[in-house]
């Protein structure tokens, strides 16, 4: 006899049981996967019961992106549908980066590159990923060398002043870090890297550095999934605390760092389904995006004013609102937007937009707007793989067939 939740793998379970031990297991109430995937909760009480049949691929779909569930074998049991959705393929660059993270440099006869040297290269890893398409091959080519130097900084710094200015550019590198390895199967690596980066940002005592890593930990949080909803708020509430009675004199990263922590905020209060706060967070941080110049872009969150726009959409996609997601992406403009990177992204939020207004025909012609931005965005995305996969099953033949190509384009096929 035991208390422990089985494991929805040991045996054959039926499709029904196995949604209901994922949801509890992600701490979701019936209600809120219902109200999620556009159903009552009677509705799914009797497909978890089994009092009703299994339902289509299009519905599981959307189960399964509302769970997080990253392989679809794991929600229906049937291994011939092994899809790994939030989980993108390995890089071919990531046994390199994960070689370079788990060496850790304590001496060299080198001296080790200055503070500044190691952010200036910073400052063209952070260019060269927002201006390639392949922005995955662009860091994981630079990061093994920079992050060997940064840590060696760091150990050689002789003075108080010189240690917290390594550390900063060491929190920095690891914040490079977590964009190669998002969404790869290396979440192991991620976690290290994110608490490696909020250490090194706390020995650094400079507010900015604070606020990135605060930013990238928060969206690993969140995430994970609505159990670690409240950790994601207390990483960017606490920082936030911190950073917004220094606005008044402060500089524009440091505005912008608070206003994309602000942008966080809302983005899980959207994940929550909290409407009010949601719109709450995100007018603050407009706000905070009209301080600086209007060409201003944050070269580690893209914190502008063109990027709120995008999130305007991505608040409203992830408050199911097909209706308001579309009038706001017809309101922003994604080629204002000047990462590759980020404006795939803005693409794909808007494709959800129109695939929850039923509108696959623009969200299928949008994706490939992304693809065309940033190929490595959309190959690495489970929301973009969701839509994909989902019309490849269209009953329209010239759909599946667009699907069909888009899919082979971005590797979902043979992932």
């Amino acid at each position: 006899m035991t208390d422990a939740t089985p494991d929805p793998y040991a045996t054959p379970l039926v499709f029904g049981q196995r949604m209901q031990i994922l949801r509890q297991r992600r701490g979701m109430a019936r209600v809120v996967l219902a109200g999620l995937v556009g159903k009552s909760p009677s509705w799914l009480k009797r497909v978890e019961n089994g009092q009703l049949q299994n339902p289509g691929l299009e519905m599981i779909l959307r189960i399964a992106e509302a769970l997080r569930v990253s392989d679809l074998a794991e929600l229906t049991g049937r291994s011939s549908m092994q899809v790994d959705f939030f989980t993108g393929p390995g890089h071919p660059r990531l046994a390199a980066v994960r070689d370079a993270v788990n060496r850790f440099p304590i001496s060299s006869d080198q001296p080790a590159p200055s503070a500044g040297h190691i952010r200036a290269r910073l400052g063209h890893a952070w260019s060269d990923r927002h201006s390639a398409p392949n922005h995955r091959e662009v860091v994981g080519a630079l990061h093994p060398g920079i992050i060997g130097d940064a840590q060696l900084a760091v150990w050689q710094a002789e003075s108080g002043a010189e240690r917290r200015a390594t550390q900063a550019a060491l929190s920095e590198v690891y914040s490079l870090s977590q964009f190669f390895l998002a969404y790869q199967p290396e979440p192991a690596l991620l976690w290290r890297v994110a608490e490696r980066g909020i250490v090194a940002a706390q020995e650094s005592e400079d507010p900015h550095t604070i606020g990135v890593a605060a930013w990238l930990t928060a969206q690993a949080h969140r995430d994970s999934g609505p159990s670690h909803f409240d950790a994601a708020d207390a990483v960017t509430v606490s920082p936030l605390r911190h950073l917004e009675p220094l606005l008044p004199d402060a500089d524009d990263d440091v505005r912008a760092i608070t206003g994309a922590l602000q942008f966080e905020a809302g983005y899980t209060a959207a994940r929550r389904g909290d409407a009010g706060a949601a719109w709450r967070y995100w007018d603050q941080a407009e706000k905070t995006a009209k301080a600086p110049p209007a060409d201003y872009f944050h070269p580690v969150t893209s914190f502008s004013h063109a990027v709120m726009g995008a999130h305007a959409v991505t608040v409203a996609v992830e408050l199911r609102s097909g209706t308001e997601s579309v009038r706001q992406a017809a309101r922003a403009e994604a080629t204002a937007i000047p990462s590759r990177p980020r404006r795939a992204r803005h693409r794909i939020e808007q494709a959800r937009g129109y695939q929850l207004d039923g509108q696959p025909e623009a969200a299928l012609a949008t994706l490939d707007q992304a693809y065309e931005a940033a190929p490595e965005t959309i190959r690495y995305n489970g929301y973009a793989r969701r839509i994909v996969l989902e019309e490849t099953e269209a009953a329209l033949p010239d759909r599946r067939r667009r699907a069909s190509e888009l899919a082979a384009k971005i590797g979902l096929l043979t992932a």
